[in-house]
C-alpha cells in the first residue's frame, strides 16, 4: 500500500506498530477530517499479515472515554472533555495491555485477551510520583517495553520526559523510587550530545529494545521530525542519535509521533503527516528505514510509497498520496468518496516519490491524462521528473472548467519522481499580475499511458 497507508478516509495519528505473532498490529488515536482539535473519544487498531502489508483490516473501535452508538464509556471518571491521545499495547504473559493517555483526566490500562482487543479497563494508573512530574496522573504519550527478564517500565511526558518501572505483577501499578526526570533533556546537555532543538525533548515516548540497545523514538522541540536515543540501559541515560523522518520538509508539517518496527526482516519508521490545511487531521504513513551496525539510523525522506518499493505510473495515481507539497498545495477530504489536492496557486508545486517506468518500450513518446476540477481559471500543469528543478516531459494546459485533459509526453525508463509545478497567466483586471493566492483548479488524479 503507497502512503497513507491506511483507507484514506482513515485518520490514525500517534501510530505504534507492534508485531504480534504473524501479524502487525497499529494502535492510535483517532482525528476527523478538518477537525479543529486532536484526537477524539476513541483509540483504534488496524492489523495486517506480516507476508501481505496491501491487506489491513480495521478492529474498530477499542477503547472509548464517551459513550459511541454501539457502547458505554470505558472510564466512568471521564467527562466531556476527556479526549484520548496517543496510547501503547505491549504483550505481557499472553494477555496484553493497553496505556491510555486521556487528555484532563488519570489515565489507565486496559486489558484483553487478544491483540486486538476488545479491551477491558483494569485499573488507572496507582503511583506515589510527584502529580507535577506525571501531569495529575495524565502519564501523557505513555510508551511501554517489557524487558528480557519480564521487567516492566514506562515512558511519558510532555516538554520534559520521565520513565518508571511498573509492577509487572499487575501491569499498572508505578514502583515506588523508580522514577527518574528528564531521561531526555529539556535543556542543552554537551555532555550526553543534546545541544540544539533537533534534540531536546518535546513529546511522544516510544521505547524498543533492539539487539542489546534500548532506544527512545521521541518528538524533539523541533516538532515535525521523529528523533531517538539510545542506551545500554532501560533507565539511560539516553544519548541522542539523529533523526528519522520529518514531516514538514516541503509539505504542511506539523507534530509527529510513532515508531520503529521490524516486520519480515526490514525496518519501518511509522508516522503520520497533515492534511485539511490543519495540524489536527493525520494520517497513517511509514517509511523504510535502515539501523546500521553501529545502531544509527540514517534520516529517510517522506514518500508516497509506503510499503511499496516503487509505484507504477501505468495505474491511475491518487492526487492525495503527494508527499510534496508546495506554495499553497494541500491535502483536502470533501467526502468519504473524494479527497483532492487544492490550494493550487501560481508556482505551487506537488512531487510524487518514486515510480518504475520499467525498460525501454521502443517509443519516443508517452500518453499522460489527467482529471482535475476547474476552477474558473486557466494555468498550465508543467510534468516533470526528478525534482521540481528536474527535467519537463511535458505539460498540459487547464482550462476553466477542468474534467479530464490528455497530453503526450516523453518517454521515460527506469525508476523516477514525478513533480507538476503550476503557472498562470491569467491576471487580475486591474494590477495586470498574475494571480497569486488564487486557487486555479484541483487535482483529482492522473495516469501515463504507453
Amino acid at each position: 500500500m503507497p502512503n497513507p497507508y491506511l483507507p484514506c478516509w482513515e485518520y490514525i495519528p500517534d501510530g505504534e506498530p507492534r508485531v504480534f505473532g504473524d501479524r502487525v498490529y497499529v494502535y492510535g488515536s483517532h482525528d476527523n477530517a478538518g477537525s479543529d482539535k486532536f484526537c477524539d473519544y476513541v483509540l483504534k487498531c488496524w492489523s495486517a499479515p506480516v507476508n501481505d502489508l496491501n491487506n489491513w483490516v480495521c478492529h474498530g473501535d477499542i477503547f472509548r472515554t464517551k459513550a459511541t452508538r454501539d457502547y458505554p464509556a470505558d472510564t466512568p471518571w471521564a467527562d466531556e472533555s476527556c479526549y484520548l491521545y496517543a496510547p501503547d499495547v505491549v504483550e505481557k504473559d499472553g494477555k496484553y495491555y493497553l496505556y491510555a493517555y486521556i487528555i484532563n483526566s488519570r489515565g489507565c490500562v486496559a486489558v484483553s485477551d487478544k491483540p486486538e482487543g476488545p479491551f477491558k479497563l483494569l485499573s488507572q494508573y496507582e503511583y506515589t510520583i510527584s502529580d507535577e512530574i506525571c501531569c495529575n496522573g495524565w502519564f501523557i504519550d505513555p510508551g511501554v517495553l517489557v524487558d528480557d527478564d519480564g521487567r516492566t517500565y514506562i515512558y511519558c511526558g510532555f516538554e520534559r520526559s520521565f520513565m518508571a518501572e511498573v509492577d509487572s505483577s499487575n501491569m499498572y501499578r508505578i514502583l515506588d523510587d523508580t522514577c527518574i526526570e528528564h531521561i531526555i533533556p529539556i535543556k542543552e546537555d554537551p555532555e550526553h550530545g543534546f545541544t540544539d532543538q533537533d534534540s531536546l525533548f518535546f513529546e511522544a515516548c516510544s521505547p524498543r529494545k533492539i539487539g542489546d540497545t534500548y532506544y527512545l523514538i521521541y518528538s524533539p522541540k523541533r516538532g515535525s521530525r521523529l528523533a531517538y536515543a539510545t542506551s545500554d540501559k532501560p533507565t539511560g541515560p539516553f544519548t541522542y542519535r539523529g533523526y528519522i523522518v520529518d514531516n514538514g520538509v516541503d509539505y504542511p508539517g506539523g507534530n509527529d509521533h510513532g515508531s520503529v518496527a521490524n516486520i519480515n526482516g526490514q525496518w519501518y519508521i511509522f508516522y503520520h503527516r497533515m492534511t485539511n490545511n490543519t495540524i489536527m487531521s493525520r494520517r497513517a504513513c511509514v517509511e523504510r528505514i535502515e539501523i546500521l551496525p553501529d545502531g544509527t539510523i540514517p534520516p529517510v525522506e517522506m514518500t508516497s510509497l509506503g510499503f511499496e518499493k516503487s509505484l507504477d505510473p501505468y495505474r491511475i495515481t491518487d492526487a492525495e498520496i503527494a508527499c510534496v507539497l508546495k506554495g499553497g498545495a494541500m491535502v483536502t477530504e470533501k467526502n468519504v468518496f473524494e479527497r483532492v489536492v487544492t490550494g493550487i496557486t501560481d508556482g505551487s508545486v506537488m512531487g510524487y516519490k518514486y515510480y518504475d517506468f520499467g525498460d525501454d518500450f521502443g517509443s519516443k513518446t508517452m500518453e499522460f491524462s489527467v482529471n482535475v476540477n476547474g476552477m474558473g481559471c486557466d494555468s498550465v500543469l508543467h510534468i516533470l521528473i526528478d525534482g521540481e528543478d528536474g527535467e519537463e516531459i511535458g505539460s498540459v494546459r487547464i482550462g476553466r472548467n477542468g474534467g479530464v485533459l490528455d497530453t503526450v509526453v516523453k518517454a521515460v525508463t527506469g525508476r523516477h519522481s514525478v513533480f507538476f509545478k503550476v503557472t498562470t497567466d491569467y491576471a487580475d483586471d486591474w494590477t495586470g499580475e498574475p494571480f497569486k493566492n488564487r486557487c486555479l483548479f484541483e487535482l483529482k488524479s492522473f495516469v501515463f499511458m504507453k
